[in-house]
């Protein structure tokens, strides 16, 4: 496994440096009174993250549910050991109700004590995805139990996307933002 930058390959671009419309962009993705290094360094490619914006407000508003959709996202950007991203989602998790226990729990996987069914196979789910570009008969079949068409394809859609995410961000050496907290300790 390649190590992880210690320090940015490409720094957050700053406030002085951004053109009008870098900040306009910016500034409707702001959740926080402060940037987020990932929206600050991504805007230094402002066209290619002008375009990608729309893909990824559509997934964190689409059809799954929220505390499913963090779950997704948790265990994805644990897989991929983005940790700033993790960072960010537990964040997210905990405004969707999950517990710092679950939220803790999710790098130790779908196998763990603890979790009601359906949430280890969202883990499992993206798991698989993970270690295979693909979900399993078995797993299809329990998420088909509870999510309709449109929720099965959202899916694996929302879990490739934080995979792409979590490489660009891995490799761009974005880092935890000031504030949050990374990986779970017991964890690392």
């Amino acid at each position: 496994m390649a190590t992880r930058p210690k320090q940015p390959r490409i720094p957050p671009l700053p406030p002085q440096e951004r053109s009008a419309s870098a900040q306009e962009l910016l500034d409707a993705v702001r959740t926080t009174g402060s940037d987020t290094n990932i929206f600050s360094t991504f805007i230094r490619a402002e066209g290619l993250t002008r375009k990608w914006m729309p893909f990824a407000g559509k997934l964190a508003t689409g059809k799954l549910p929220a505390r499913d959709r963090e779950l997704l996202i948790l265990r994805t950007v644990w897989n991929c050991e983005a940790e700033g991203e993790w960072a960010q989602h537990a964040v997210s998790g905990r405004a969707t109700g999950l517990a710092g226990d679950e939220i803790d729990r999710v790098a130790v996987g779908p196998d763990a004590e603890g979790w009601a069914d359906f949430d280890a196979v969202l883990l499992r789910a993206a798991d698989e995805l993970h270690q295979n570009t693909c979900i399993s008969d078995s797993s299809w079949t329990r998420l088909a139990e509870r999510y309709d068409v449109p929720q099965l394809i959202e899916l694996p859609m929302l879990v490739g996307h934080y995979q792409m995410v979590a490489m660009t961000l891995n490799s761009l050496g974005v880092q935890v933002d000031e504030g949050l907290s990374g990986f779970p300790a017991a964890a690392r």
